[in-house]
């Protein structure tokens, strides 16, 4: 296993940093997942890491060790690419076993390791056939398979699922958390599909536009988002987002007054004043599946529901025209679509507060 370290990593293209300033810490056997929208400077993160590009400024270390100087193949790393890269003139069994060939492994040796990874990725039945033989999903197993033969401390995964439909690309998330969990090797996976990151991921690091906005797991992403970006990349649907202004401060909350909201105002615990005063633009912030329908909730919000996706088991209610900024509503369970306008409840405790910088201020 791998612990790896980025100290003040920095990556220019000629004028334009593509990184600016990562640092980032790694622990051995961490499934790690570098997420964030085109751009962001998730993949050149990786490329750095297994040493496909050098950086501009800082440091990168393996287990202590300055990985400066050091080429991709001293790096005892294994990397999946989005293209399967297979040998379409090789079986399955030649291209799983071709590192190790090269590397002067003896052929009975190479056999019982790539018979190992066979058996754990449960394609030992496909050993004999080409690549045209195979699904895209067994296509993908057999280059994991090519990684995981050399026994790496550390796998890189780049998008290595964008090539699959919507049910592979299910079944083959459930193989890989599988791997890491047979395996306990570190993992770095990068995506930009933030599904993929919530379902896979110990740890998720948000990028965007070449810095890290937030590094913790699924579940402090989901609930405690540092800024307005990280709260609206993670989770799916969105987060709602309602303009308001401050009202007013006491020592312990907030008053917001938000358009359409009976009554005309919300008032949620704060610590301190976030360096808000009165009059200050906010937004706040709740969660689809955190806004009540009809009766519940001490503050209610009508919303003009204009269409709705039945999507089995839930139905979500959309309403891009509100005053206070555009609504999703999942509601649970299978019912008709309300038409016209609806009431909506919000509980104060599953709200967020966004000043107009980004910040998420310090909700009690």
């Amino acid at each position: 296993m791998s612990h790896v370290e980025l100290a003040g990593v920095v990556k220019r293209f000629g004028t334009f940093a593509a990184l600016r300033g990562i640092d980032l810490e790694m622990p051995d056997g961490a499934f790690t997942v570098f997420v964030g929208p085109s751009g962001c400077g998730k993949s050149t993160l990786l490329r750095l890491i297994c040493g496909l590009e050098v950086p501009s400024e800082g440091t990168i270390r393996f287990d202590g060790r300055d990985m400066r100087g050091v080429p991709p193949a001293g790096r005892k790393l294994a990397m999946v690419f989005q293209s399967y890269a297979l040998y379409p003139h090789m079986s399955v069994a030649d291209n799983m076993g071709f590192a190790l060939r090269m590397s002067g492994v003896p052929k009975a040796e190479r056999a019982v390791q790539v018979a190992r990874a066979a058996e754990i990725l449960q394609i030992t039945r496909l050993l004999e056939r080409r690549p045209k033989e195979l699904s895209g999903g067994q296509r993908q197993r057999v280059a994991i398979g090519r990684a995981i033969v050399r026994a790496p401390s550390l796998f890189l995964f780049d998008e290595p699922l964008s090539n699959l439909d919507a049910e592979l690309r299910v079944e083959m998330r459930f193989e890989l958390a599988e791997l890491h969990r047979r395996l306990r090797t570190s993992m770095i996976y990068v995506t930009h599909d933030q599904v993929e990151a919530m379902t896979l991921a110990d740890r998720i690091v948000v990028l965007h536009d070449g810095l890290i906005e937030q590094v913790g797991s699924p579940a402090e992403l989901y609930e405690r988002p540092v800024n307005r970006f990280v709260a609206n990349f993670i989770g799916s649907p969105r987060m709602n987002f309602l303009s308001g202004r401050v009202a007013a401060l006491h020592p312990d909350a907030i008053e917001v007054s938000i358009p359409g909201i009976d009554p005309g105002g919300l008032t949620l615990p704060l610590r301190g004043n976030g360096g808000l005063k009165v009059g200050d633009s906010v937004e706040i912030g709740v969660r689809p599946d955190e806004l009540l329908l009809a009766e519940g909730g001490a503050v209610r919000l009508p919303m003009k529901v204009e269409f709705s996706e039945y999507i089995g088991g839930a139905m979500y209610l959309h309403a891009p025209k509100q005053e206070a900024g555009r609504l999703t509503v999942r509601c649970p369970g299978v019912q008709a679509p309300p038409n016209g306008t609806i009431t909506l409840g919000i509980e104060r405790d599953r709200c967020h507060v966004f000043a107009m910088d980004g910040r998420r201020l310090s909700v009690t």
